[in-house]
């Protein structure tokens, strides 16, 4: 499996991090990687310490159309935003396709592969939720970055993982983590 990861420029990089990490560890997926501007510049005031570039995985420049997701013929098979801010959703909506990110998002729904955006944005306004039904309709996948609380988690971090790990699942992977009612 061919996976793009985008890190777009809202708050909660802890989830890119929590997402690669999970991710680096399962066989035969093929990574990419593309950062925002603004990704770059959360990461820097929240997690200093993550360092994107020591996961061994290749990562685009935002105006790399060369980039080979950026054409269907490439055959990826998903991109997953995370976190995903409501600027890029609602780009996304609209069809805008004026960097690497949103051209793959445009070539994902496209080619009716997986897109996914894991959105961190709250409160929502008329219009998030607008663009929210336009790319579910289209056939994407938003997933917000809310974790759930069920499997009596104690640890933030592992807490945190219940979304990085539904978004593993909503892929088509395992994440080997905890089920309901097991």
């Amino acid at each position: 499996m061919k996976i793009v990861v985008g890190v777009s420029g809202s708050s909660g990089t802890i989830y890119a991090k929590l997402l690669l990490e999970k991710l680096i560890q399962i066989d035969d997926l093929q990574l990419a990687l593309i950062i925002s501007d603004n990704a770059k510049k959360n990461i820097q005031n929240e997690l200093p310490d993550f360092i994107p570039e020591s996961y061994g995985i290749k990562i685009y420049s935002s105006n790399d159309f060369n980039a080979p997701f950026a054409s269907g013929s490439a055959q990826w098979d998903a991109l997953i935003v995370c976190p995903c801010s409501a600027g890029f959703m609602s780009k996304v909506s609209s069809g805008l396709a004026d960097d690497l990110m949103s051209r793959t998002a445009q070539v994902m729904l496209k080619e009716r592969k997986k897109l996914i955006l894991v959105l961190r944005e709250t409160p929502l306004s008329l219009m998030h939720i607008e663009s929210m039904k336009l790319i579910t309709l289209a056939g994407g996948i938003i997933c917000p970055a809310i974790p759930s609380f069920y499997s009596r988690d104690k640890d933030l971090l592992t807490i945190l993982s219940s979304v990085t790990n539904r978004v593993i699942d909503l892929v088509g992977l395992n994440s080997h983590s905890f089920r309901w009612g097991k």
